[in-house]
């Protein structure tokens, strides 16, 4: 099934955080749920038949909270002693770095939100209400803040009542990821690419060579996985090169990015690596001039259009030279990386 393009029009959406959009990024790969899931929660993984996995493509977090979370909902089968039924899964994607308290509502609140959905589609196609089965959800909250989260996700935990009156209280599990929280050893348990890729993303805030360590350490894990699972590989490959290009200082994006190129034998993630480096030389000295920055940066997402797709059409050329924005233009270079197309780049009808 072709990948639908995640950004259409950057002129109608707001710039996202890179945690929001690498993380959505990741878990559009079935494997990478299925991994997820495996290390919360692995007795519901062995009834799900990730192979079917399917995207909805609508989001259920207000425009208010985009800057914080953001969230991915996929409908999947989940098969049991009677039969097959249709799960959803829902993934909300915190980012921000602080614990939030009232967390077990915002997860009732979103997942109230997808029942109402099915609700309002069931009167539109005029379905007797005799018929109507609302969908289980998995909820999972995937956080990825420094702070340790000690709050229960539960309703309980924000309200002030005697025990008698508890039982009204609606009650609901919710799966919970804290990547730089949960132990390297719990992560790596399912013997995945995701354990292994977030051991590395745990190191973000560490010293330079803490950080080689735990890459090192992946790598020789990537370097044992068998063919069928290079997709996974090369995702987890270019998503550490945004890390590293986001989330480490500029001194260090040559040495780490030159790193994944001497281990990791993927000719696409190896032509990558090298046209980043290349551009990184060139972008280094225009540094100090906002001009010369944009103008570095138009020209690195034209080499590495060429140098991943082989071509570099006249109007894709004509539509980066005319975006002034910088932040615009490490967003395009974002999607040039992880795009599969020129097309899933999203640059028609830029009107920046």
């Amino acid at each position: 099934m072709a990948k639908e393009p995640e950004i259409l029009n950057f002129s109608d959406i707001p710039i996202e955080p890179f945690p929001d959009r690498s993380t959505r990024w990741l878990f559009e790969d079935k494997e990478y749920v299925r991994n997820l899931i495996e290390i919360l929660a692995s007795e519901l993984a062995a009834h799900i038949d990730f192979s079917r996995l399917s995207q909805i493509n609508r989001s259920f977090i207000p425009d208010t909270l985009r800057e914080q979370e953001s969230d991915m909902v996929f409908t999947v089968p989940f098969q049991n002693e009677s039969g097959t039924d249709e799960l959803l899964i829902y993934i909300l994607i915190e980012h921000q770095s602080t614990v939030d308290p009232i967390m077990g509502f915002r997860v009732l609140f979103y997942m109230m939100q997808i029942w109402d959905s099915q609700r309002r589609e069931w009167e539109s196609d005029n379905v007797p209400k005799s018929q109507w089965r609302f969908r289980p959800i998995l909820p999972i909250v995937y956080y990825t803040g420094e702070q340790r989260w000690n709050n229960p996700l539960t309703l309980e935990s924000i309200m002030d009542m005697p025990d008698m009156l508890a039982r009204f209280v609606p009650k609901f599990d919710t799966l919970f990821l804290s990547v730089n929280e949960t132990d390297a050893a719990d992560l790596k348990k399912t013997d995945h690419s995701l354990g292994w890729l977030l051991t590395v993303l745990q190191k973000e805030n560490a010293n330079e060579e803490t950080l080689i360590e735990a890459m090192l350490e992946a790598f020789l894990y990537f370097e044992t996985l068998d063919e069928e699972y290079a997709p996974q590989r090369r995702k987890a490959m270019i998503y550490l090169i945004l890390f590293i290009l986001h989330r480490r200082p500029p001194e260090e994006h040559r040495r780490l990015i030159t790193l994944i190129d001497q281990r990791i034998h993927d000719m696409e993630v190896e032509t990558m690596a090298k046209s980043i480096i290349e551009i990184t030389k060139e972008e280094g000295r225009e540094e100090g001039r906002e001009e010369g920055r944009t103008q570095a940066k138009r020209e690195s997402i034209m080499k590495l259009i060429q140098s991943r797709f082989n071509v570099l059409p006249e109007s894709v050329a004509t539509e980066i030279d005319s975006i002034q924005s910088l932040s615009h233009l490490d967003l395009i270079f974002d999607k040039a990386l992880t795009a599969e197309t020129i097309d899933e780049i999203g640059l028609q009808n830029n009107n920046d």
